[in-house]
């Protein structure tokens, strides 16, 4: 026959088998709070008309702010939450835009508004500054180039999409 077990293994066995039941319990609400807003369906890209059309873009730097409606896990912000971008034509003429948060100290970087520093994005917390591609000013404070966002032409107007990182 099998060996036998002994009164202490038992009692070992059986409070570690309910422990990891408990425990089970405890950690799967957890860990379903934090993966299931990731694997709810239509997450995928948002597109926003921001009212404008394609003939009012130029080369200059012009500011549009819009609304993203969207979920931040179960919380849904009343009204949405509004964002601001910066949209140009680039040397190709392609329409691009960059999001107005300095990569330095997340402060708000504005076009041309310091007369210092002509046609670029200028940052007044710590004097960061970005040519007008969205790279950053070398010696300045930002490590790094500006964020822009995912853009689209339909029917004349301009759409803007999620933040791609740079």
């Amino acid at each position: 026959m099998g060996k036998k077990v002994s009164r202490r293994k038992f009692l070992t066995y059986t409070l570690g088998g309910t422990a990891g039941f408990l425990a089970s319990g405890v950690l799967f609400p957890m860990v379903r709070f934090a993966v299931d807003p990731v694997l709810k369906r239509g997450a995928g890209e948002q597109y926003v008309d921001v009212n404008l059309t394609i003939d009012q873009i130029t080369e200059t730097p012009r500011s549009v702010e819009f609304t993203v409606h969207r979920e931040d896990g179960w919380y849904v912000p009343e009204g949405g939450e509004k964002l601001t971008a910066w949209v140009m034509k680039d040397d190709n003429g392609d329409v691009v835009a960059f999001s107005p948060i300095c990569k330095h100290l997340g402060c708000t970087v504005n076009w041309d508004s310091n007369p210092q520093f002509k046609n670029e994005f200028f940052c007044p917390c710590h004097f960061g500054r970005y040519y007008k591609d969205g790279t950053n000013v070398p010696g300045t404070p930002p490590t790094s180039p500006l964020d822009r966002y995912k853009t689209k032409v339909e029917n004349g107007k301009l759409l803007i999409g999620p933040v791609e990182k740079a």
